[in-house]
C-alpha cells in the first residue's frame, strides 16, 4: 500500500498545483465569459517576481508570495482597463487573438530580461525535506502546497457564494443591464474579478517554481494543463476545478509511475473520456 499512497499523495499535491494555476481562469472565464489565453503569463509574472525578490533583494520566500499576487493583479488591472475591456462583447476569435498575442509578448519580455535559462531558487529550510509515516514519504513542500490550495478554495467559495461582492458579480454576469439598473458597479465588479483571477495565477506561479521550475516557456507549457482543468471541471465552478485538478494530477502522476510508456499521454486520454461523458465538464453550468 505504501507506493500506492505515495503516488496518490504526489498526484494530489500536483493536482493542487494545477488548481492554484487554473482557478483564476475558471473565475474569469466562467464568470466573465472572457477567453483569456494569457492567463499563465500572469502566473509567470508572479513566479519571476518571487525569483527576483528572493535572489536579488534577498527576501524570504513567504514574504514574496503577497507581492507575486499583487504584481499580477496590478498588471492585469492595467491591461483590463486598456485592452481587455473593449473586447468584453467581442467574438471569441478576437479575444483569443488578443490574449495569445499578449502571451507571446510576455514570453519575449521574460526571455529578454531574465534569459532563457532555468531560474535557480532556494527554498527555506523549513519547507525542504520530508518525513516518513508507515513507509510513505511525505515531502514538506508538497504538504505546504496542499494546505495553501485548501485554504484558497475555502476562501473563494465563501467570497463568491456567500458575500455581497459575489452576489454582485453573479448578477453582473447574468444580466448587465439589470445589474446597472440596480446600482451595481458592473465595470468595477469585473475589474476586481479579473484582478482576483490574475492575482491567484501569480500566486500559483510563485508556488509552482519549486515543483516545475521557471523559464520563459512557462506561459505556454502550463496553459495546456490549465485549459484541461478548466474544461474538465466546468466553467465558473470552483469545486469543479478542484475536482478536475485532483483527478488530472493523480492520473498524470500514476500514469508516469505505473505506465511510463504512455504516462505523458494519459492526462489527455482522461480528459477525452471525461468530456465524452460530460461535455460541459464535471460541474459545468452551461
Amino acid at each position: 500500500m505504501g507506493p500506492v499512497i505515495g503516488v496518490l499523495f504526489d498526484g494530489f499535491a500536483y493536482g493542487m498545483l494545477l488548481f492554484l494555476l487554473s482557478v483564476g481562469l475558471s473565475v474569469t472565464l466562467g464568470m466573465m465569459n472572457f477567453v483569456n489565453l494569457a492567463h499563465c503569463a500572469f502566473a509567470m509574472l508572479g513566479a519571476y517576481v518571487t525569483v527576483f525578490l528572493m535572489n536579488t533583494a534577498k527576501w524570504p520566500f513567504l514574504a514574496t508570495l503577497p507581492f507575486a499576487f499583487l504584481a499580477a493583479a496590478f498588471v492585469s488591472v492595467l491591461l483590463e482597463r486598456t485592452l481587455y475591456r473593449p473586447l468584453y462583447r467581442a467574438s471569441d476569435l478576437d479575444q483569443v487573438l488578443l490574449t495569445i498575442g499578449l502571451a507571446f509578448i510576455s514570453v519575449a519580455v521574460a526571455a529578454y530580461i531574465f534569459g532563457t535559462i532555468l531560474q535557480p531558487v532556494q527554498m527555506p529550510s523549513y519547507l525542504r525535506g520530508s518525513f516518513h509515516v508507515m513507509g510513505v514519504n511525505f515531502a514538506v513542500y508538497r504538504l505546504f502546497l496542499i494546505g495553501v490550495a485548501l485554504v484558497i478554495t475555502l476562501v473563494l467559495v465563501l467570497a463568491l457564494e456567500y458575500t455581497r461582492f459575489g452576489a454582485q458579480v453573479r448578477a453582473a454576469v447574468d444580466n448587465q443591464r439589470m445589474a446597472r439598473g440596480l446600482g451595481i458597479n458592473v465595470d468595477g465588479a469585473f475589474a476586481v474579478t479579473f484582478a482576483l483571477g490574475s492575482g491567484l495565477a501569480g500566486l500559483g506561479g510563485a508556488l509552482a517554481i519549486e515543483i516545475v521550475g521557471l523559464d520563459p516557456s512557462f506561459a505556454f507549457i502550463y496553459l495546456v494543463y490549465v485549459l484541461i482543468v478548466v474544461s474538465v471541471g466546468g466553467l465558473g465552478s470552483i469545486g469543479g476545478s478542484f475536482a478536475a485538478a485532483t483527478l488530472i494530477g493523480v492520473s498524470d502522476v500514476a500514469g508516469k509511475y505505473y505506465v511510463p510508456e504512455i504516462g505523458a499521454f494519459l492526462i489527455y486520454l482522461v480528459m477525452i473520456l471525461l468530456l465524452m461523458w460530460r461535455p460541459a465538464g464535471l460541474f459545468g453550468r452551461r
